[in-house]
């Protein structure tokens, strides 16, 4: 089938967090199996196109409908890795996506509401039928809108959508005038039951948007699939998603195994599996090395992380000094966008600068956090909520055992050492309840002590993470049984 895959990001040209790593490896793992798929995204002035090959112009002058006149882009195509990528670039004086980065400017609504006309109409002119429209986030909230509200009666009439939602902390949440500016009619979409914000009745719901109108709709794990309806990470939405619960389920997240895989990663110094593990000593070794840590007989426990509150800043924080004071090694590498906490961290940065077993780097370097897992021996992620998370997936491919909160996909993936229902040969890392210093404790207390005491307890957890399949061919398949699900509804 042809499967359209609309999107803010797709790593690596375009990727500001995990959305971006989903996009490529459900993507390129739907190649493998032999569909057709195309991704379409915004053609913003960072695009990192090393990767790309054969980029060129499939439309010149695509005249796109906002406001009361038309904005003309064109559209670039270029394969990445075998899929096919489409960027729509609008013409100037329009500026949309030459702002220097992806997110953050204060007309992100309008961008994306035209980026997402524009995408149909594209589809529309060129004779474009997809079976599956796939949209993600409220940045294509508006895809599923347009499409049943006005090009489902211009010609795409057997497109179907399946919308999935990755993280509710951002909902799109805009004045009507957005809907006015790209061809919609606010007074037959601004009520309850369509876009209707439910926690400001003067504002429209992008995000809503997407999931009244879409076919199908998902999140990225099981458990957030449950934590949204019925918990305060709902976000407002628990009525609407309780509502929709005929077309609602969880998905759980895979890894692209051929980017994270220590056997045939080309970024590490030392290649290594479940047969040769203890050349992981190595990267161990390169990385102290990189970093200016100490040689020592300690643990090295390493953040991979967003600095947000979402991700659990202040566990972060008591987490690297009691690692610190414990007679073990941390490593951090990440950004924060608010400048209250990017300045806690670089205060953080300042006092431990001296102190040869730790090292914080705030920015983010692909290839150095290839080096970090691979030379690393605990993974911390104390998130507030955790739609689904990579880090601890790819930590665990590399024989990194996960210290975890017990959260959306973290709880699905990540089992106790000491505590889980699962067979010791599934148990992988330590999970903890409370978000409080003494819930965080409970689980590194145990995590270091049995590194510490019990070494061949703990290489069987690295084995046991190693061992479990955490690509994207069971989650490719229960997108394609999706996708078939809903082809077979009526228009």
């Amino acid at each position: 089938m042809y499967i359209a895959m609309v999107s803010a990001e797709c790593a690596p040209i375009a990727k500001a967090g995990g959305l971006g790593d989903f996009v490529q490896g459900l993507s390129r793992e739907l190649v493998r199996r032999g569909e057709t798929v195309e991704v379409f995204l915004p053609n913003y002035d960072v695009l990192r196109l090393e990767s790309m090959t054969g980029l060129h112009e499939v439309y010149a002058d695509l005249p796109v409908p906002f406001h009361d006149q038309r904005l003309t882009c064109r559209v670039l195509s270029g394969e990445l890795a075998g899929v096919r990528c489409l960027f729509i670039d609008p013409r100037p004086p329009c500026d949309f996506f030459r702002r220097g980065r992806i997110y953050g400017e204060a007309d992100d609504p309008e961008r994306f509401a035209w980026f997402a006309r524009a995408v149909l109409e594209f589809m529309l002119r060129s004779g474009r039928q997809p079976d599956i429209l796939h949209c993600q986030d409220w940045h294509t909230g508006l895809v599923p809108v347009l499409l049943f509200e006005l090009y489902q009666a211009l010609g795409l009439r057997h497109t179907r959508v399946c919308f999935t939602l990755h993280n509710l902390g951002y909902q799109g949440q805009v004045g009507e005038h957005i809907l006015r500016q790209v061809g919609l009619d606010p007074s037959r979409l601004m009520v309850p039951e369509r876009l209707r914000d439910p926690q400001d009745s003067r504002l429209a719901n992008l995000l809503k948007g997407g999931i009244v109108y879409a076919n199908f709709v998902n999140t990225v794990s099981p458990r957030y699939a449950w934590e949204i309806q019925n918990t305060e990470q709902g976000m407002g939405l628990q009525p609407l998603l309780k509502i929709h619960a005929h077309k609602f389920g969880g998905v759980l997240n895979g890894i692209d195994d051929q980017v994270w895989n220590p056997e045939s990663d080309p970024l590490i110094p030392a290649n290594f599996g479940l047969e040769t593990l203890p050349r992981k000593a190595l990267n161990r070794q390169a990385l102290r090395q990189r970093l200016g840590l100490q040689d020592a007989d300690k643990p090295i426990l390493a953040i991979i992380s967003r600095l947000d509150d979402q991700k659990g800043v202040d566990l972060m924080t008591h987490g690297i000094h009691y690692a610190l004071a414990h007679d073990s090694q941390v490593v951090l590498l990440g950004t924060a966008l608010d400048p209250a906490i990017a300045e806690r961290f670089a205060r953080l940065k300042q006092a431990t600068g001296a102190n040869p077993d730790c090292h914080l780097e705030l920015g983010y370097d692909e290839t150095l956090a290839h080096l970090i897992y691979a030379g690393a021996d605990l993974l911390l992620i104390p998130s507030r909520y955790e739609p689904c998370g990579l880090t601890q997936m790819i930590a665990m491919n590399y024989g990194v055992v996960p210290i975890v909160r017990r959260v959306g996909g973290l709880a699905d993936t990540v089992f106790d050492a000491n505590y889980s229902d699962q067979p010791f040969e599934v148990r992988n890392g330590y999970v903890f309840d409370d978000m409080t210093d003494a819930g965080l404790e409970s689980a590194m207390t145990r995590a270091l002590g049995l590194w510490r005491g019990y070494p061949e307890y703990f290489r069987q957890l690295r084995v046991n993470g190693m061992r479990t399949d955490l690509s994207w061919r069971i989650p490719a398949q229960q997108y394609l049984d999706i996708y078939t699900h809903i082809r077979s509804q009526p228009a």
